[in-house]
């Protein structure tokens, strides 16, 4: 009996020294509240805008030469038809190659973005862990639902957030934050 107590209060003790601390985040949330991700997100609104201006006025000039074309077609001999037609043509496709082209571009700098805002929110909260002691941050969103339950005491979304937005998000590693007291 003394040799049980003695292993059972041994293993109370290796545990207590060994205190594992987890907590988890909202990714979502987190990238909801990002001062990071709103500004990239503006960013691209407005870079969307510009484009979709563009295309817009290119559009507008194709459609006003192909009017001027149907206005004077009756005027043409068939062969400066033929011709005008495949002018028309081209330049469509032309027009609709860029068009792809510039979306694809597009595409390709918001995902650049979003994989520099991701990869400063893991370096954020990697350190912050560091600091903190913490063995776990688990993440959770509403789609992938890692974290089926959580006590509250152990979400640090809110906390990361407000260090994140406090902070330059070019010196995430050199600023000081404000740490959690437990």
């Amino acid at each position: 009996m003394k040799k049980l107590i003695a292993v059972f209060a041994f293993l109370i003790i290796l545990t207590s020294c060994n205190e594992t601390k987890i907590a988890y985040v909202d990714l979502e949330d987190i990238l909801k509240e990002y001062k990071g991700s709103k500004e990239a997100e503006e960013e691209m609104r407005k870079k969307s805008e510009q484009i979709s201006l563009e295309f817009e006025q290119l559009s507008s000039q194709f459609q006003l030469k192909v009017q001027e074309y149907q206005e004077s077609m009756t005027k043409l001999s068939v062969a400066d038809r033929t011709q005008k037609e495949q002018e028309l043509m081209r330049e469509q496709q032309m027009i609709q190659q860029r068009q792809q082209m510039s979306q694809q571009q597009f595409q390709q700098d918001g995902n650049k973005r979003i994989g520099v805002i991701n990869e400063e929110i893991a370096t954020y909260i990697e350190g912050y862990a560091k600091r903190n002691n913490f063995s776990f941050v688990l993440s959770t969103t509403n789609q992938t639902r890692n974290i089926l339950y959580g006590d509250e005491k152990f979400d640090i979304t809110d906390i990361i957030i407000e260090n994140l937005n406090n902070q330059d998000s070019t010196a995430i590693k050199s600023k000081p934050v404000k740490e959690e007291t437990e």
